[in-house]
């Protein structure tokens, strides 16, 4: 009778756990994701410069680890950079990215979540301009930035049963934009995006 018994649990356990980890892997999904950029740049550990506007978009997977813990992986194309405003004039410097975020992220209810990880980039193009509010001081230096860069990012979030996600994620970075003055890139990402 004992044994029949502890075989009876046993066999609703792995039951159990067969159909845990079955829900696990029906949550896991892959789509696209888009959005808004407030880029910036922290010299020597210093304020910031001014905002630019930009976008970001891209794909994601997402993989449950448990009801309550996922692993994402990214590849985004990412407008960055920053402005410098002067009496002179404004000084524009534009960098674009392919980056790589790697995130932790914790569902402590199903439709919120907080994300933490990683990321790598790789600068694909650069320009600069300066507008001095008067054609004849315009002008277009080149500042060529390092091709890689790295940091950590800090998000929140929310993302609906149908897949559809609302989130906003902040990106400190660690490398050094150019090897002079220590510029550090500074982002905040809101996004949209919708799985599949």
């Amino acid at each position: 009778m004992k044994k029949l018994c502890l075989t009876l649990a046993l066999s609703f356990g792995a039951l159990f756990l067969v159909n845990a980890q079955d829900d696990i892997k029906s949550k896991s999904n892959g789509g696209i994701k888009g959005g808004y950029n407030l880029a910036s740049v922290q010299y020597d550990g210093n304020e910031e410069t001014s905002q630019r506007s930009g976008f970001h978009v891209g794909l994601y997977g997402e993989s449950y680890l448990s009801n309550f813990a996922a692993i994402q992986i990214e590849v985004m194309y990412s407008q960055q950079g920053y402005e410098i405003e002067t009496n002179g004039g404004t000084f524009t410097q534009k960098l674009n990215y392919i980056n790589v975020p790697l995130s932790l992220k914790l569902y402590p209810v199903s439709t919120f979540y907080l994300e933490a990880g990683p990321q790598i980039g790789y600068a694909i193009s650069h320009k600069e301009t300066y507008n001095a509010n008067f054609d004849l001081f315009d002008t277009s230096q080149e500042f060529e930035p390092n091709s890689f860069d790295y940091g950590v990012n800090f998000g929140v979030g929310f993302k609906s049963d149908a897949n559809v996600s609302l989130g906003v994620r902040y990106h400190l970075g660690l490398g050094d934009i150019y090897d002079d003055g220590s510029p550090k890139n500074r982002v905040w990402q809101f996004s949209l995006g919708f799985g599949f």
